[in-house]
């Protein structure tokens, strides 16, 4: 079923023709008359997105998402077809960055946005960058006549705040030792602790659209939410965009990592103790609130020898994931190479060593057996170190950095009580 739909668009105000977000300087730009507009100099000129008029729109009555939209081209008057995800596109014959303006109202209307920054030639740059780090892939793998497309699109996230109740009871330790002189002295002091408090949490994002795969999404991450802008239409133009197929929801396993962080909190956050031991605790989610957030995004298509590889670059920060190919050569190379120095380094250590070492009185030569053992174990060596470096270069390129999470935590309550303290003494 085609159903149609409503498009805004972006024109200078000076000359009429088609403006573009330019993510180096923040501006809309015109390539016709040079012209740079601010985001304020286009909601002056009545030209950032139509939002008002949003505001009187009616809710997407749209259920399903395998429908199709029907569009045509303000500049040219083509139809376009669009799937139910696609709120931002191109006209294939115009080149006109087409805004589908009722599939961005009610629910599916953005509270924020977090803006471009990097461009596809910064994209392009990223993925070459990438390439030339690993060692054994291809060397014309990334060739720029390889890269079949490149994309920019805002995809959906939700970003989640949580406000989170809870008390907590524990034996605490802390240790002391200093030297005496004559020895060495250790003080356990062990403390009965009960705490009571609330843990605020603050932009905790999760994939909204299941057209990526949420540990890609995760790896690309983070981004910089002190760039978090309130969401206009204005910010789509010479971008695609979808909107989310995945409705905030109870999410159990986020849940539960929230409420062992808010444990961790009350539990480290003041006095420190050498070692814990938790009696009991009770936490539990007093609040939730949940923002629609688009976020920048570049997917790289990829094609080598008929096979194809995509991928994707934070369109803030340019952190970049994907997979690559391995270099069968260049791998049996590196392993023979390996085999051989590990192979020498450890007959050196057998010659060095008795009863191999020409110098020691009990000389003895070095057998056929020992030469295969220290075969067997340099392959071993080898085989584990080239899995490990095939694994390094084949998996996506994985942000190991945690995404911050913003804490805030009011302490209600804290009694800390000795229940025992002891001392060790050791003579020297």
């Amino acid at each position: 079923m085609i159903k149609k739909t409503e498009v805004l668009d972006h024109h200078c105000p000076t000359c009429g023709s088609i403006i573009f977000f330019n993510p180096k300087n923040g501006n809309w730009d015109c390539t016709y008359c040079q012209n740079s507009y601010t985001l304020e100099e286009l909601k002056d000129k009545k030209n950032a997105g139509n939002i008002e008029k949003n505001k009187s729109l009616d809710e997407d009555k749209v259920d399903k998402y395998n429908d199709y939209f029907s569009y045509y081209c303000k500049d040219c008057g083509a139809e376009i077809i669009t799937d139910e995800q696609t709120v931002a596109t191109f006209c294939i014959h115009c080149g006109n960055t087409a805004i589908l303006r009722n599939k961005l109202s009610g629910k599916f209307k953005p509270d924020k946005i977090i803006p471009f920054k990097k461009t596809k030639e910064d994209a392009k740059n990223a993925f070459k960058l990438l390439a030339d780090k690993k060692s054994l892939i291809p060397k014309k793998f990334a060739n720029e006549e390889n890269i079949e497309k490149i994309r920019g699109v805002y995809v959906p996230f939700w970003f989640h705040d949580y406000k989170v109740d809870g008390e907590i009871s524990f034996n605490g330790s802390i240790i002391e030792d200093w030297s005496n002189g004559g020895g060495y002295t250790q003080q356990t002091t062990i403390y009965d602790v009960k705490r009571e408090g609330t843990v605020d949490f603050e932009n905790i994002p999760t994939d909204g659209s299941t057209r990526y795969e949420d540990d890609l999404m995760k790896e690309i991450q983070p981004y910089d939410l002190s760039e978090l802008k309130t969401y206009n239409h204005a910010y789509l133009s010479g971008f695609y965009a979808e909107r989310f197929d995945v409705e905030d929801k109870k999410d159990e396993k986020l849940e539960n990592e929230i409420l062992f962080d808010a444990q961790s909190v009350l539990l480290h956050n003041f006095k420190k103790y050498s070692h814990i031991k938790v009696k009991k605790s009770n936490f539990k989610i007093d609040k939730h609130n949940a923002k629609y957030v688009l976020l920048p995004l570049y997917i790289l298509n990829v094609k080598y020898e008929g096979v194809k590889y995509y991928f994707m670059m934070n369109g803030q920060t340019g952190e970049v994931v994907g997979k690559c190919p391995i270099d069968k050569k260049k791998t049996t190379v590196f392993v023979l190479s390996l085999f051989a120095t590990i192979m020498t380094i450890l007959t050196l250590i057998v010659l060095l060593s008795p009863p191999y070492n020409p110098l020691y009185s009990e000389y003895q030569s070095i057998g056929t057996h020992t030469f295969f053992l220290l075969g067997i174990i340099s392959a071993l060596f080898s085989t584990s170190i080239m899995f490990f470096k095939i694994s390094e270069e084949i998996q996506p390129q994985i942000n190991r950095k945690e995404y911050v999470k913003k804490k805030h935590f009011k302490l209600k309550n804290n009694i800390e009580k000795i229940v025992e303290s002891y001392i060790n003494e050791t003579k020297i």
